[in-house]
C-alpha cells in the first residue's frame, strides 16, 4: 500500500531516533525491511568507523535514495523472517553495521542511527512480541 505524501512529509520531519522508532513499528506492521541493491548486491554506506547497510521501512523511502549516483539502484524488500534468520547473522559475521532510515540529501549516515544488526533484530523482536499482546 503506497504511503500518502502527507505521511512521507510528516515522517521526513522526524529526527533520527524518532525515525528509528517509526521504522521498528512500521517493519513489524508490514513484515518488510527495504534495502537498495545494484549489480554488486546491497548498497553500502561508510561512516568514519563502520561499513553500513542502509535500511528503510517502506519502498517510497528507499526509492528517495535511488537518485543521482544511486539512480541505477533498485529498492528490494526483505521479509522480517529473512532479516532475522539470514541478514542479521550474515551482517554480524561480516562486521557490518546498519544505518536505520537515513534521509536523502542529509549526508546519509549522520542522519540515520547506526546500530549493530543484533540490536536492530532485538528491537524488532521486542516489538513483534508487544504487538501480539495488543
Amino acid at each position: 500500500m503506497a504511503l500518502e505524501q502527507s505521511e512521507l512529509d510528516r515522517v521526513a520531519g522526524l529526527d533520527a531516533e524518532q525515525r528509528f522508532d517509526y521504522m521498528i513499528h512500521r517493519v513489524v506492521e508490514t513484515g518488510e525491511v527495504w534495502i537498495l541493491t545494484d549489480a554488486h548486491g546491497s548498497v553500502m554506506l561508510n561512516t568514519d568507523d563502520e561499513d553500513c547497510v542502509p535500511v528503510w521501512p517502506d519502498l517510497e523511502y528507499a526509492e528517495q535514495w535511488a537518485t543521482g549516483e544511486w539512480s541505477d539502484c533498485e529498492a528490494m524488500p526483505i521479509t522480517l523472517k529473512q532479516w532475522n534468520h539470514r541478514w542479521t547473522p550474515g551482517l554480524e559475521e561480516d562486521g557490518f553495521a546498519v544505518v536505520v532510515f537515513p534521509l536523502p540529501g542529509s549526508g546519509g549516515e549522520e542522519d540515520g542511527l547506526v546500530v549493530w544488526p543484533e540490536e536492530l533484530d532485538m528491537m524488532l523482536t521486542r516489538e513483534v512480541k508487544r504487538s501480539r499482546k495488543r
